[in-house]
Formats: structure tokens, C-alpha cells, sequence
């Protein structure tokens, strides 16, 4: 065994940058048994050096970043400090300068993936980024390798966990939107600016993640769809029940049948409740994976914190501090497919429709006749009303986006369509 310590420096040191601290400190036996060699934390860059960090040398800590991954000495660069700059120069220059990578940065890799495993290669150096797509859960590292065998057609997820308790939330209790992000808010769940979360951007960075890996093609965040949740109401989840479903903020990402094409997207979605994702309660993730080979894989557990993202920090830690002492480096890019990634418009799939419509004879043909000719066919439909209101709720077959879209324009100018309540997407079926 190797007796010099291999030396890591990290960038950020918040809730999941002092866990790690803490790990490296209180398990420095067990990873140096695991690795091969001991680790050594070498450096820490902050923004507050005044702020106490129990169990980190105040010596190791600086403002510097910069001269911190310039050193040369370094072989580990744990970046957590999130966000596209500086952690894109950053890591950059950790990777000219010797070291290799570990980041749970989601953003920075949705965004500049295709860039930094580049550089990295460029230089010899590991990328590796478990932490940056669900927390503890072991994910990247089985579609990158375990499955690198087989051909993965789909990945279906619950891949935020704040999202997920205040869905679930108002599908177990019966309350509002405001009334269940104030809950999780109260709980630590949600921050106080919760908009990454509740519209979907913490979500698509992920899904482009995945398809990334899963499909061997680029995907950047600008090619996900993405949709937020704020608009869901509690008369969404009672029509979820009827239809047995319930809601959840999914991130889909699909290869297309013909095999010519991806799509990735994030949206609230009805999914029945006999899909193993209609379970995940409260503030866990899970990621169903669907594969030729496999067959049907899921993943489970808590998708963020300190300690559960810390967790796969150093799990990405002890990989490529082992590869460092093997003078190699593990898996990098895979995007040998260049399969371009298809439009919102084009993805099909069912749809849950609730309209306010005239409570009078002939408004039900009037609307089945705008699905017929958008050629989106109705599977079911449900109508109530008194006093000349009535609540129309369509179920549609599978159709493409585009094709629902321009039947849902044309409804609205009725003169019998006093509003479209909701559209929501229905999945997993």
C-alpha cells in the first residue's frame, strides 16, 4: 500500500461540502483501505473564511479557488459549489494543473458537459458527477457502466425531492399548492426562493444528464422540456383519483421506436397508482429505468441533503483516486450516437383534459369533433353541470403534442368553451 497520501482540495464547503470534510476525517481508515492510499484534504475554498468549520484545520482555508487548484500538488478537486462560474473555470484549470474532478454540479454539466469531459480528456483526467443528478442514489455510475452492455429505451423519474413532498403532500392531504410549499419550506424541503425547484429548472439539468448517459448522445439543457408545477390544484389530484393516478413532477427521457431520435422533458404528469413511482413519498427520488436487455430497473432514495450527497462525493472520490494510483482514468463522454433530440411537438403520449364548457345539448359532439379532426382520439369522456355550467373532462388515446395543442386552440375560441381548466399529461402506462 501506498504510504504518500493522495492530497484533495474542495471547493465549497456548505452542507454538502462539510460533510465531506467530516466523511474524510471520521472514515480516513476505512478509505484508505478501500483506495489503496490515504487521502489527505489539503485545501478548502470559501467565500467566509471567518465562519467556524468544526473539524477543518483553519489553515487549510481560503478565498483563493483559483491558486487552490493551481497548485500542482493536488490530485482531487471536490468542486460543490454549484453554479456555471467560476466552477466552469475552475475545473478547467484543476484539469491543466493536474487534478481531477468530482463535482455535484448538475447546472454546470447540463449546460457544458460536452466541454468539460473534453478538457478532461485533453489532460488525462477523471469527470466524475454522481452527486449531481440524485443524492445518494447510485444512478450515473449504472447507466454509465453497469448497463454500458445493454440499450436503454426510457428513464422515468422522480428526480427532486421538494417537488415531490408538496405533491405529495396535496395528494395525502387535500391541500393547495401555497398551502403545501409553506409546509416544506417550514421543514428546510423547499428554499426560500423555491423557483428552480417548483418550475422544473433543478429537474431538467438532471434529465439532460440522463439522456445524455442513457441514450450515448448530447443532450443540453435547452433541448429539455420543461414545465413547472405551480399551476397544479387540488382539482387535479381529485381527477387523478378517479382516473386511479396520482401527480407527480417527472423527468422523462425517451429514445424514439424508430430509434432515429431522443426527447427529454420535465412536467407534472398523471401516473396510475399501480406504477412503482406512484409510491415515492414525501422528499425521496426514484428513477425507473427501462432497458432492452435489463428489462425494468428502479432506483430509490433520498436525492439530496448533506450527508446522502455526500455520500456519493466520496464514492466518486474513492474511483478516481484509485484510478489515479492505476495511472488511468475511468469512463468519459459517450456521445457516439449524435441522435438529434426531437421537439416537444413531436412526443406523444395520453392526455387528461378538464374544460368549463355551456351546460347545452350539442356542446359534447361540438368538442368531439375538434379532437376527430386535429386527429386525437378520445378514449373517455366525463360531463357535469347544473344552471347552465358544466365540467367536461377528455381522456385521450396517445397522440403527439403538437396535434393536442392545436385542438386545444381551436376549443378555446368555441363560444361553448367557457375555459380550459387544465391539460395534464398521463404516464407510465
Amino acid at each position: 500500500m501506498r504510504t504518500r497520501p493522495l492530497k484533495v482540495a474542495l471547493l465549497g464547503c456548505g452542507v454538502v461540502g462539510s460533510e465531506v470534510a467530516r466523511i474524510m476525517t471520521t472514515h480516513a481508515d476505512d478509505l484508505t483501505a478501500r483506495i489503496g492510499a490515504p487521502v489527505e484534504l489539503a485545501g478548502v475554498a470559501v467565500r467566509r473564511p471567518s465562519k467556524v468549520r468544526e473539524g477543518i484545520d483553519p489553515a487549510l482555508v481560503t478565498t483563493d479557488a483559483t491558486a487552490l487548484v493551481k497548485r500542482g500538488d493536488i490530485d482531487v478537486i471536490v468542486e460543490v459549489i454549484g453554479g456555471i462560474e467560476p466552477a466552469r473555470t475552475l475545473i478547467t484549470t484543476a484539469f491543466e494543473h493536474g487534478a481531477s474532478v468530482v463535482s455535484a454540479n448538475k447546472a454546470l454539466l447540463a449546460q457544458d458537459g460536452a466541454a468539460l469531459h473534453a478538457a478532461a480528456v485533453e489532460h488525462g483526467r477523471d469527470l466524475y458527477y454522481e452527486a449531481a443528478v440524485a443524492g445518494a442514489i447510485p444512478l450515473i455510475r449504472p447507466l454509465r457502466e453497469s448497463l454500458a452492455g445493454d440499450k436503454v429505451n426510457r428513464v422515468l423519474g422522480i428526480v427532486n425531492g421538494t417537488t415531490n413532498f408538496i405533491l405529495d403532500k396535496m395528494d395525502s392531504t387535500g391541500a393547495g399548492y401555497q398551502e403545501a410549499l409553506d409546509e416544506a419550506t417550514a421543514l428546510g424541503y423547499a428554499e426560500a426562493d423555491p423557483t428552480a425547484d417548483v418550475e422544473g429548472f433543478d429537474a431538467a439539468a438532471k434529465a439532460a444528464i440522463l439522456a445524455g448517459i442513457a441514450f450515448h448522445t448530447r443532450v443540453r439543457l435547452d433541448d429539455v422540456y420543461r414545465e413547472g408545477m405551480t399551476e397544479v390544484t387540488a382539482a387535479d389530484f381529485a381527477s387523478a383519483k378517479e382516473m386511479g393516478c396520482t401527480i407527480k413532477l417527472l423527468a422523462i427521457c425517451e429514445r424514439a421506436a424508430d430509434g432515429g431520435s431522443v426527447t427529454a422533458r420535465v412536467h407534472p404528469a398523471m401516473i396510475p397508482l399501480d406504477h412503482p413511482l406512484a409510491s415515492v413519498r414525501g422528499a425521496y427520488n426514484a428513477v425507473f429505468v427501462e432497458a432492452e436487455a435489463a428489462g425494468q430497473l428502479m432506483f430509490y432514495g433520498p436525492g439530496a441533503g448533506g450527508a446522502p450527497t455526500a455520500s456519493a462525493v466520496l464514492g466518486d472520490l474513492v474511483a478516481v483516486c484509485r484510478n489515479k494510483l492505476a495511472e488511468s482514468t475511468g469512463p468519459g463522454e459517450s456521445a457516439y450516437t449524435q441522435l438529434p433530440v426531437s421537439p416537444m411537438g413531436d412526443v406523444v403520449t395520453r392526455y387528461h383534459i378538464s374544460l368549463d364548457v355551456a351546460d347545452k345539448p350539442g356542446v359534447l359532439a361540438q368538442v368531439a369533433t375538434v379532437f376527430a379532426e386535429h386527429g386525437v382520439s378520445i378514449d373517455t369522456v366525463r360531463q357535469s353541470g347544473k344552471d347552465g355550467e358544466a365540467s367536461l373532462v377528455v381522456v385521450t388515446h396517445r397522440a403527439a403534442d403538437a396535434a393536442l395543442t392545436g385542438t386545444v386552440d381551436v376549443l378555446r375560441g368555441l363560444d361553448t368553451v367557457r375555459g380550459v381548466a387544465s391539460i395534464m399529461r398521463v404516464e407510465g402506462e
